[in-house]
């Protein structure tokens, strides 16, 4: 039997020790300069992200939605049927980029056409909101920043994360060391339905009399008139980015916006596809690991990132940012700190070395211990604060306010080109390893692949 250091070195409780949720408060946008300055707005893709643009700028007093594109003529008809009949309608969007009318477009395609769209409509000097992904492929990333740089007009890219007051709240907490030295973060965003792993309804009707297919096809490989190739796109390669573009890219939105961090250096993904065999090409299952170098501004720290989309847990998402002396952990509705002071006496007892030793030895141990950390702790001392928004709090809300702040001459944007890229860079490199089989090096001042 080993024997005991006595009172006075007892570890401490490594209970957490809760008070009342925080409620955090949003920006108060109605009393912002310019509120009532008319911003004529104009969408283009109505599909599931193109309907809740299209609903919440309408929501922001002085905004006008005068007009929507789509190549599916039933989503043309549904727009009227909620906006009204006066809503201009088209198959074709240079018509609406070419209305010098229209103050903004929201570009809300499937991603391989949202450079293409972006170019043209800051040529024709619109502001432009682009769904994130900002773009399909790596080497699109720098000439639309070069564009967006060089335009009068702001582009803000849609990962609406890094307008929530929630990663607001986690970037002053991380930022005033509340967990000390970032180590690690992780973070997994798991779905359990078919509408999660994106089955999406096809119409009855769906034909190539009421899609426009040949022009949703682009710049991709010509292939027959099909129609889940149009209404579920983000399950090709050829037009979508799969689980890293459409969820990686939050992600590491979120742990920039957080950190301020410009990216990893070091990309490696895994995965594939385990489920959904119906015909796509996208994985189901990703994992990453990511390498973030030391700068100036934060230590390194390792990422790592999870989607799975043949999830059998139920289904679930989060953030954690774990370090020092504490940890992050973010979810939709808030974030909870949990702060830990680390030891500041070895371990002793319990599974110990200590153990190990003859009685004698253990006893004149005992003595020694007690003598030089007499008070201090050998288990660390939690406490832990939870953080939430208010009900109905949206934080895509909140991103469209900014933008239209931007447009309106009164803000600056708040997920720009370049950090738009950075988030869209290392989830798209996250496909390119998968599908390459390889590690990628990535230089994220410069946003290009390491030779």
């Amino acid at each position: 039997m080993g024997v005991s250091p006595g009172p006075a070195l007892a570890a401490a409780s490594s209970t957490p020790s809760a008070s009342a949720p925080q409620r955090l408060v949003g920006p108060r946008w109605q009393e912002l300069s310019g509120a009532n300055d008319r911003v004529r707005v104009a969408t283009i893709g109505m599909g599931i992200m193109g309907f809740k643009n299209s609903d919440a700028v309408r929501r922001i007093p002085g905004v006008e939605l005068v007009a929507v594109c789509d190549l599916y003529d039933g989503r043309l008809r549904r727009a009227r049927e909620l906006y009204g009949e006066a809503l201009r309608t088209s198959k074709n969007s240079d018509e609406l980029l070419q209305d010098r009318s229209i103050d903004a477009v929201i570009v809300a395609t499937s991603d391989h056409w949202h450079q293409a769209l972006c170019l043209e409509a800051l040529r024709l000097g619109k502001a432009v909101y682009c769904e994130k992904p900002m773009v399909h492929r790596l080497a699109q990333g720098l000439p639309l920043i070069e564009a967006a740089r060089a335009s009068s007009r702001p582009l803000q890219v849609g990962s609406q994360r890094v307008s929530s007051i929630v990663y607001e709240k986690a970037r002053e907490l991380y930022r005033a060391g509340s967990i000390g030295q970032l180590v690690v973060a992780e973070a997994h965003w798991d779905r359990q339905s078919a509408l999660g792993a994106w089955q999406y309804s096809v119409p009855r009707d769906a034909s190539p009399a009421t899609v426009d297919f040949e022009r949703f096809l682009g710049n991709a490989p010509r292939v027959p008139f099909d129609a889940l190739r149009f209404f579920r796109w983000r399950n090709y390669s050829d037009y979508g980015t799969g689980v890293a573009g459409d969820l990686f890219v939050h992600l590491f939105s979120g742990l920039h916006l957080i950190t301020g961090s410009l990216g990893p250096t070091r990309i490696h993904a895994s995965g594939g596809l385990r489920y959904w065999r119906d015909g796509r090409d996208a994985a189901d299952v990703m994992v990453g690991t990511y390498d973030y170098a030391e700068t100036p501004e934060h230590p390194a720290f390792n990422l790592q990132l999870r989607v799975n989309l043949a999830d059998g847990g139920g289904g679930d998402q989060r953030i954690a940012l774990i370090g020092t002396e504490g940890e992050m952990l973010i979810d939709d509705r808030g974030l909870t700190l949990s702060q830990s002071r680390l030891p500041d006496a070895p371990g002793f007892g319990g599974w110990d070395t200590y153990e190990t030793f003859d009685a004698k030895t253990q006893q004149e141990f005992a003595a020694w211990y007690a003598e030089h950390y007499r008070g201090k702790r050998s288990d660390k001392i939690v406490s832990q604060q939870r953080y939430e928004v208010e009900p109905g709090y949206s934080d895509h809300l909140d991103h469209h306010h900014r933008f239209i702040q931007a447009v309106r001459g009164g803000g600056v944007v708040v997920e720009d080109a370049a950090f738009g890229f950075r988030a869209a860079a290392a989830a798209l490199a996250s496909n390119l390893s998968l599908a390459e089989s390889r590690v990628i090096g990535w230089d994220p001042v410069a946003m290009r692949e390491r030779a």
